[in-house]
């Protein structure tokens, strides 16, 4: 028995606010008071937690080391007491039109939805090169047909050009070959 209470003594109660409630813990340390509450802050520094020495607070923690106990703080009267006060509604004007009450705190303004005018010029710098493209190698084409015409026409002209040529030249040959035969005779 003596035991029991060298080990409860050496435990110390400890207390935070969590929202309406006060959570009491039985720990040894600050250190493991804020461990048992889940909190990585030291909210003993910031003055948000303190030791109790009430024996009728410590009483229920003790009983249960380790354990968080949660106790509402004050009655429900007064936690919607502690509430802050309702934000001013809107009025209703006779136009239909909303206005707030002069109070009241203006609503910042939406930001503006960002331009499209930067990708739309170039969406249509690209379908000009697009059809410039197009244009140009159409205009290629055009060319190559028309050449490919003049290669035929340049051919078909050569060809009856030699055939004329070969023509005389045969009929010189032919008289040449005659006038010789002729001198020989």
């Amino acid at each position: 028995m003596a035991k029991a209470k060298t080990k409860a003594a050496k435990l110390k109660v400890f207390r935070t606010v969590i929202g309406f409630h006060d959570a009491y813990v039985a720990a040894p340390t600050k250190k493991a008071a804020l461990a048992a509450w889940g909190s990585s802050k030291d909210l003993f520094g910031r003055g948000i937690a303190e030791q109790v020495t009430d024996e009728e607070l410590m009483a229920e923690p003790l009983a249960a080391p380790g354990t968080v106990i949660k106790r509402l703080r004050g009655t429900e009267a007064e936690q919607i007491a502690a509430l802050p006060a309702d934000k001013p509604k809107k009025q209703r004007l006779a136009d239909g039109a909303a206005e707030t009450a002069p109070s009241a705190k203006k609503a910042k303004k939406a930001k503006p939805r960002p331009s499209r005018a930067a990708l739309d010029a170039a969406e249509a710098a690209i379908a000009r090169a697009e059809e410039q493209n197009a244009e140009a190698l159409a205009a290629i084409v055009r060319r190559e047909k028309a050449l490919a015409e003049e290669k035929s026409d340049l051919r078909r002209e050569q060809e009856e050009a030699f055939a004329r040529l070969e023509q005389v030249r045969d009929e010189a040959q032919a008289s040449y070959e005659r006038a010789i035969d002729d001198w020989r005779d």
